[in-house]
């Protein structure tokens, strides 16, 4: 019996008769569909790999000289060289640039720390690709700042056709990652503790790096390892500065191999190189959980903690604000404006003032042509309606993982997380061997919706992300009481727990938003006419050298981008990151 104000309520009346079960049917529904989504894009790889033709041919027959061919292909020693210099260099550049930002805006009182914070994380909002071209108008060989700096000096003042150069590029556009993985570490650290350094003589900045900056481990570790896989599954970067020169790295092998093949696609060989591929980044996602095993010892901010303290430069504050803003200047806001000067004028050079060259050629070509405007128009579709099916996904996911007495719950969330370690490209792929070798998927070859699919299932790790936290931020306590009202698990699921998410849902739906819409590389494989999106127009704008049609999409995309993240996180409130 339960007392209320207005009288007593029976929770065992006898009236109320329980309906039958639809729990199990929900958990193993979405348990089914969860395994079948990860799952299905990976089995036409394997299969892929070890026959002697196309998967679709009904003759082909079962060999395993395709990963013989694999380790014998002329350059292939080379290439897996490239990728992992390429890699190690893109993570230790964006480790230590990112890191510092982290300490210097998080805990100083450097002047403008909080719009410079803001501005560092820009490139994260948009795809590499557009990163590579903004890096490609202003720094490459014919850069903006490239002859700028070649006229006023007589010598030329870098090469980013190199492995380094495409290193220095690729770790640069990924600091911001390492930047807000731990700009929480320092911001969130127990005072406490660096004041008992305080107490021992420590000046404030010996505190800090003493104290402070080795805790941060954790997130210099995760996020170290996330952005050496990032380097290996990259492709915009190896392309735009690799491709001319022939350097090439996994990726760009990849989508030679299966894209730009002279005369017809070698399936055998990039299913085996794909299966490599997946193999190195799954054994690095495992690595970066064993290493992150001990992070719990590392936790400071206990329920008496309180706000570190700002630490002050004194008379270093105004020149590590020069130094902060010129690598702001230079390695973002330069990058973009590059890509907004490039759409606006015929052609760019320092020799001839900007606004002599000013024209609206570009976009006029961009919104005259029919598979251009296409492009935009299915990006801006894929990602809103992705982002609500994505949403929709990770939350029943969640709920039965994170929220239900499932058996197989956990095997659930495992299942739930992998595509954490499957690179877009073989995502791709997976997708387009299904489509061309699943009976009644052919349907879906050339729409939209196979890349709606393709994107949901890479994306889902970032949506679990973001709603498991906040799920278990709400009390079982609310479980149980509607349990005891009568009410079943999925009754209580929708009527209690889904509405105390609403925050974390518009959260998780910005994310995918933004995730879709700058993602390219799952859809090289995927897109025919009519299902174009902005990225791989811009690639196959790139391949026939049309510069300004290119940086005109690049602007849209990321204008699009900026609106969406002011209305969200201005008028909406969501919480984007962090």
């Amino acid at each position: 019996m339960i007392q209320t104000s207005s009288g007593t309520l029976s929770t065992a009346d006898s009236s109320v008769q329980p309906k039958a079960s639809r729990s199990p049917i929900i958990f193993w529904t979405v348990a089914i569909l969860t395994a079948v989504m990860v799952i299905g894009p990976l089995a036409p790889i394997v299969i892929q790999a070890f026959l002697d033709k196309p998967l679709y041919v009904s003759d082909a027959a079962l060999t395993a000289t395709n990963f013989v061919r694999l380790f014998t292909e002329a350059g292939m020693g080379e290439i897996a060289l490239n990728t992992l210099y390429f890699s190690i260099l893109t993570m230790a550049v964006a480790q230590v640039f990112g890191a510092v930002m982290a300490v210097v805006i998080g805990r100083t009182n450097l002047p403008g720390r909080s719009w410079m914070g803001e501005m560092l994380i820009w490139p994260l909002f948009v795809s590499n690709l557009v990163i590579a071209f903004g890096w490609f108008t202003m720094y490459g060989p014919s850069g903006y700042i490239t002859l700028g700096v070649r006229a006023w000096t007589g010598l030329e003042p870098w090469n980013l056709y190199t492995l380094t150069g495409m290193g220095l590029v690729a770790g640069l556009s990924q600091a911001p990652l390492t930047y807000l993985m731990c700009i929480g570490s320092v911001t969130k650290a127990d005072a406490q503790l660096e004041a008992a350094a305080r107490s021992a003589g420590a000046s404030p900045m010996r505190a800090l790096l003493s104290v402070t900056v080795p805790m941060m481990r954790p997130a210099i570790i995760y996020s170290a390892v996330l952005n050496f896989v990032i380097g290996v599954e990259m492709l915009a970067i190896p392309l735009v500065f690799g491709g001319p020169v022939g350097l090439d790295t996994v990726t760009t092998f990849l989508y030679d191999k299966g894209i730009n093949a002279a005369v017809q696609s070698d399936y055998g060989i990039v299913g085996a190189a794909a299966i490599m591929l997946l193999m190195v980044v799954g054994f690095l996602v495992w690595l970066q959980g064993r290493l992150m095993r001990d992070s719990d010892r590392f936790v400071t901010v206990r329920g008496k903690a309180s706000r570190p303290s700002i630490v002050d430069l004194g008379a270093w504050r105004w020149p590590a604000f020069i130094l902060v803003f010129a690598y702001l200047f230079f390695s973002v806001i330069t990058v973009f404006a590059g890509i907004l000067m490039r759409a606006s004028v015929t052609f760019l050079t320092p020799l001839v003032p900007f606004w002599e060259l000013l024209t609206t050629h570009n976009f006029e070509l961009i919104f005259s042509q029919a598979s251009y405007v296409r492009s935009i128009w299915n990006s801006v579709v894929i990602s809103v309606v992705g982002g609500i099916i994505g949403t929709i996904v990770v939350i029943m996911i969640a709920f039965v993982a994170r929220r239900s007495g499932f058996r197989f719950s956990r095997a659930l969330e495992y299942v739930a997380l992998f595509p954490r370690s499957l690179p877009g490209i073989i995502a791709g792929l997976g997708f387009f061997y299904a489509v061309v070798w699943i009976p009644g998927l052919d349907i879906l070859r050339g729409t939209i919706w196979i890349l709606v699919a393709a994107f949901v299932l890479r994306y889902i790790p970032i949506g679990f992300g973001t709603i498991a936290p906040a799920l278990s931020q709400i009390g079982s306590e609310l479980d149980r009481a509607a349990r005891i009202s009568g009410a079943d698990w999925w009754s209580t699921m929708r009527h209690i727990v889904l509405p105390l998410l609403r925050p974390a849902l518009f959260s998780t739906f910005a994310l995918l938003f933004i995730h879709f819409f700058k993602e390219y590389v799952t859809a090289v494989f995927l897109y025919q006419s009519g299902s174009e999106i902005i990225g791989t127009t811009m690639l196959a704008l790139y391949a026939q050298g049309d510069n300004g049609p290119v940086s005109a999409l690049a602007a849209v995309q990321v204008i699009i981008t900026a609106l969406f993240v002011f209305i969200a996180r201005r008028l909406l409130g969501v919480k984007i990151y962090g």
